[in-house]
């Protein structure tokens, strides 16, 4: 049974049937000038679960995905980079601060249990790969050299230009989410820049046939893909933000180049809210892993909280929510652990919830019935999690490596009776005694729970 997948473009459900191994894959990776938050990491354990169950169905798989760590990513043609707008603020040099924060993103992906790409290509090192394509682009009469001395993609190039999005040329707005300028050197204000002259820039530029500058944002994922992946990608992984414009001007220049369609699937995933509201820096409600860890969770919680909910789902993260999956961790670590040698047991009914567009929900469902029934054998129902923890990815086999002291034990065991007992005033210090040795002490309608913190 092959993998179906959301396909963006064609608003149908696809199966991933490569034409050849590996199976390609593509994510549109980080903009390294802060650390990536919780909402930005479902994206790239999106692109992880697809992989996962490609080769929980015996495919090879190659992914490749990029930093951006340069280039022109603002819809505002004249505003600051923002890798470089951040070495401002920290009064480093802007490519100390891309290295900083590609290095805590590496650090979440492993926190989370994603896999690491084959490659990472940095935009900053492959430069001229792109003015290849850019100069390929001009030959081609897909972009031209604006009043400006600056390179434009032609948008009405491109006869297909919105099957992505839906977005038709002549119903843009000037501004509608693009790069625009009032006063830019472009013909039509759709298009969009392949290279920028520096002008008063003198951070991060280049060289290239059109003068000193500096790439666009769009550009670096065409040129990366088609190079690393040999012009063909059977998926393409992506956050709903980009798209458009991202993706639909990817799109383009790809296809323009090659002369085909490069790309066979487009998969998004879509946005993240916390404690009800879209995360965002501006909204001042954006959750960094390290925040997670901090308050004494497993990383490895926050990743079964967005396993169950469809990735095509916008959805609601809140503390309760990764309280609960934490405490769901240990159990599940805790029942695997009393057949520390049991093998994997197929289940079908998990492998064909993966299979219909990753239900990594009914999967957990499936999980949760089979804790339940008394009546299965122990080896089949922990056989099925361990099948099942290939794709999901919970490290189920990993056992607690801090036990707890016969001291913690009974004083774990006095709040207990202090509770039956009502005697709140005793409760609560027995709870400050714990917390002082380590632990965060949990009361619900279930009883009482505790974590390391």
């Amino acid at each position: 049974m092959p993998l179906f997948m959301y396909d963006t473009k064609s608003r149908k459900l696809h199966p991933i049937v490569p034409k050849d191994e590996p199976v390609r894959m593509y994510c549109c990776g980080p903009t390294v000038y802060r650390d990536a938050h919780v909402g930005n990491l479902r994206t790239f354990l999106l692109s992880d679960l697809i992989r996962r169950t490609l080769q929980l169905l015996g495919h090879q798989v190659v992914l490749i995905q990029n930093i951006t760590d340069v280039g022109h990513m603002s819809e505002d043609l004249h505003a600051e980079d923002k890798v470089i707008a951040q070495s401002r603020v920290e009064k480093i040099d802007p490519f100390e601060i891309a290295r900083k924060y590609e290095v805590a993103f590496h650090a979440d992906l492993a926190r989370l249990n994603i896999l690491p790409a084959a490659m990472y290509p940095r935009a900053s090192e492959c430069i001229m790969m792109m003015q290849e394509l850019i100069s390929g682009l001009l030959e081609r009469h897909y972009a031209y050299v604006g009043t400006d001395g600056s390179v434009y993609f032609d948008a009405t190039s491109f006869p297909n230009y919105g099957q992505l999005s839906g977005n038709r040329l002549d119903s843009l707005q000037p501004g509608y989410r693009y790069e625009y300028s009032g006063n830019s050197g472009k013909r039509f204000h759709a298009d969009w820049a392949l290279w920028k002259l520096a002008g008063h820039r003198t951070e991060m530029v280049w060289d290239s046939p059109w003068g000193v500058g500096f790439p666009g944002w769009h550009v670096e994922c065409s040129a990366m893909s088609i190079h690393y992946l040999q012009g063909h990608v059977d998926v393409h992984v992506g956050g709903i933000d980009l798209r458009f414009p991202h993706h639909e001007n990817e799109r383009a220049q790809s296809n323009a180049i090659t002369g085909r369609e490069v790309v066979d699937l487009w998969v998004h995933g879509e946005h993240l809210l916390f404690q009800g509201r879209k995360m965002s820096k501006s909204a001042g409600n954006v959750l960094l892993l390290n925040q997670v860890i901090e308050e004494g969770f497993d990383p490895l919680a926050v990743r079964l909280v967005l396993l169950e909910n469809r990735y095509r789902s916008q959805m609601d993260l809140t503390w309760d929510s990764i309280s609960a999956a934490h405490k769901t961790l240990r159990r599940w670590r805790g029942l695997v652990g009393q057949l520390p040698l049991c093998t994997q047991a197929v289940n079908e009914e998990i492998r064909d919830a993966f299979c219909d567009d990753l239900d990594t929900p009914r999967a957990i469902q499936v999980i949760r019935a089979l804790e339940k029934d008394s009546n299965l054998p122990l080896e089949f129902t922990i056989g099925s999690m361990l099948y099942a923890d290939q794709v999901l990815g919970l490290n189920l086999t990993k056992q607690e490596t801090r036990v707890l002291t016969v001291e913690l034990e009974e004083l774990l065991e006095q709040r207990l009776s202090a509770r039956r007992q009502k005697d709140w005033t005793q409760s609560d210090l027995l709870r400050d005694a714990l917390e002082s040795k380590g632990l965060i002490i949990e009361d619900s309608p279930a009883g009482q729970d505790w974590r390391w913190r």
